[in-house]
């Protein structure tokens, strides 16, 4: 990663750290708290701050927040009049870090994980009411930056109203996602598992989009038009995803662990959907996986099946084609990309993030 990229994620760990700081200090409590008793002590706060930073200082792309900022920029070069000073812009990327940060929290409980980042997973460490409160009371805490913006109640006001809706997205998606996993016999079309992602995934690409596009002075109808395509890349990457974990496993996970947890991802549904004779096979793979863990030998039939028919191979070419036409249609926004640095940086980012990593890298 250059320098450039190495400055604005400096600076976004920067506004990460004052908008959730690992030490509480009474300015950053008013902010969020307003007024409360001294009977609340640094003790009761860290059961709220701990597990939510501590999560986020096992690492992450943050490629949220670098999307944030590098399309506020792609705006500005376009000669949009931005209503943010740069340093404002970089004051509200935890809208989508935290965001992320707590739906991650959730996902671990909701899918009985045990691990995240190669670390035990909050409610592991925690405890399951203590993480459950605190990933629930970081969706909250992240609009504090929005009110603490020196802007006008007007953008203000759009900022909340696309926060609270891609949220509300989110877990619908969730909601999805649970549905079908919880029953290994149930199985998605290609199109509900579209949809699906679209708002789990895609709606905090969106979001961070949106949130980008709106501060570098776009207007809302093009956020939202630059969101619809955000939401594709994120789709995009959740098939990357899937295709690792069936391969090399994802960063902290163990290979095939989606099995285990009972996800229906693309490549199962390829597979089902060419090969319909095997989907008893592959529902009673998925309980068996359920029932024994990540070391059952189901685990590896079910990734055989897979793979002997290019349901795999397939899934990575849908990802990687949908990432490619996106990203295009992404920095070609407001016209040729060619002159633009932000959407050099956009297409480098992208491209980096597209590469599998090895399974115990951060």
């Amino acid at each position: 990663m250059n320098e450039e990229f190495k400055t604005i994620l400096q600076n976004i760990e920067k506004s990460l750290q004052k908008a959730l700081p690992s030490g509480t200090n009474e300015e950053w409590q008013f902010r969020t708290f307003r007024n409360i008793s001294d009977s609340v002590t640094d003790q009761h706060l860290a059961n709220l701050i701990k597990p939510c930073r501590n999560l986020m200082d096992l690492g992450g792309k943050r490629w949220r927040p670098l999307l944030l900022i590098l399309t506020s920029e792609l705006c500005r070069e376009s000669g949009k009049k931005s209503p943010l000073s740069i340093q404002q812009t970089y004051d509200i990327t935890p809208l989508v870090e935290f965001v992320h940060t707590a739906s991650l929290i959730h996902d671990d409980i909701e899918d009985s994980a045990d691990t995240r980042r190669g670390k035990p997973a909050a409610h592991i460490t925690y405890g399951l009411d203590t993480a459950l409160n605190a990933g629930s009371w970081l969706y909250f805490q992240a609009p504090v930056v929005i009110d603490s913006l020196d802007a006008s109640t007007e953008f203000k006001n759009q900022l909340y109203a696309l926060y609270t809706q891609e949220l509300r997205r989110l877990h619908l998606g969730q909601a999805m996602d649970i549905y079908w996993h919880r029953n290994p016999h149930l199985f998605p079309s290609a199109q509900e598992y579209t949809q699906m992602v679209h708002c789990k995934t895609g709606t905090l690409a969106s979001l961070a989009v949106q949130t980008g596009f709106l501060a570098g002075g776009a207007t809302p109808e093009e956020a939202l038009k630059a969101g619809t395509i955000a939401a594709f890349l994120g789709e995009g990457f959740q098939i990357l995803d899937d295709v690792q974990n069936l391969t090399t496993g994802n960063p902290g996970k163990k290979r095939g662990d989606d099995i285990v947890e009972g996800k229906k991802s693309l490549p199962v549904l390829l597979h089902i959907s060419e090969n319909p004779q095997d989907k008893e096979k592959i529902s009673e793979l998925f309980k068996k996986a359920g029932s024994e863990g990540i070391d059952s030998p189901a685990v590896e039939e079910c990734i055989g099946i897979l793979e002997s028919k290019g349901a795999v191979q397939k899934a990575l070419e849908k990802g990687k084609s949908t990432i490619i036409e996106n990203i295009n249609a992404l920095v070609n926004f407001f016209g040729s990309a060619e002159k633009s640095k932000s959407a050099k940086m956009i297409i480098e980012l992208f491209d980096s993030m597209s590469q599998f990593k090895k399974p115990d890298s951060k």
